[in-house]
């Protein structure tokens, strides 16, 4: 039973550590995806971001370690029921027709894996569920603390949130965005079901020849590139914009 429940925890902390480190590739749009799910009631999205990916990192590596401490295995328990919370909620919403498209792809994974609201809730509880049950089977009592895992765990959190932090500044657009070389632009969609829209749809010109095409937010960084995009408009290039922002962004 001790074997049984030692692959229990560490497949799901296997899941916990993929899910966190998914998260990490791309910060804010996790902040974002916490803004979306009003998880930042009490302190700053990016805070809750830290902690989060902090507590998913840490409590899996344990479990991958053969930590199964009550310590551990109680917030594995508590962390597991709140992500089903969050897709069992959007997952109601979406039977009821009233979740946005935004809240599809929340769970253990974020929303850089692309699910239905139905297909996060099932796939989150039957890979969590079970793993956490099987975890619980032959624990064995242990007396003072494995301080050696330990280092290793806090090591591997440390590390996860320095990587968090600096990629946004590393080349994993390819990793961290759906946006991959030879993406057919039919491929490029929001939605699902009827609302689904494609920019094939919106733009069907770019699916024949050559284009320049710049997917961007409306921010800073966008202001940044706008003499490059001008002066690509000046050198006899041709230039489309379409945008989805509300009157006051425009």
């Amino acid at each position: 039973m001790s074997v049984v429940g030692w692959a229990g925890g560490a497949f799901l902390g296997a899941v916990l550590v993929f899910g966190a480190a998914v998260k990490a590739l791309d910060p804010q749009a996790f902040v974002s995806q916490i803004e979306i799910e009003g998880l930042d009631f009490l302190l700053p999205a990016a805070v809750v971001t830290v902690i989060a990916l902090a507590l998913e990192v840490g409590l899996g590596s344990a479990l991958i370690l053969g930590l199964r401490r009550i310590w551990v295995l109680g917030p594995s328990a508590l962390l597991v029921a709140f992500f089903l919370f969050l897709t069992g909620r959007t997952y109601y919403r979406d039977l009821r027709g009233i979740a946005t498209e935004d809240e599809a792809g929340c769970g253990c994974f974020g929303n850089l894996v692309e699910r239905t609201p139905a297909e996060a809730f099932w796939q989150d509880l039957a890979l969590m569920v079970p793993a956490l049950a099987l975890a619980f089977l032959g624990r064995r009592a242990a007396s003072g603390l494995p301080w050696l895992r330990l280092a290793v765990v806090g090591t591997l959190t440390v590390g996860l949130l320095a990587f968090a932090r600096a990629a946004p500044d590393l080349p994993l657009d390819n990793l961290a965005t759906r946006l991959k070389p030879d993406l057919a632009i039919d491929g490029i969609c929001s939605g699902d079901g009827d609302s689904r829209l494609c920019l094939s749809t919106v733009v069907p010109e770019l699916v024949e020849g050559e284009h320049w095409l710049v997917i961007a937010d409306l921010d800073e960084d966008l202001g940044k590139a706008v003499d490059g995009l001008n002066q690509h408009v000046f050198d006899g290039g041709r230039m489309w914009v379409l945008s989805s922002a509300t009157p006051d962004e425009n």
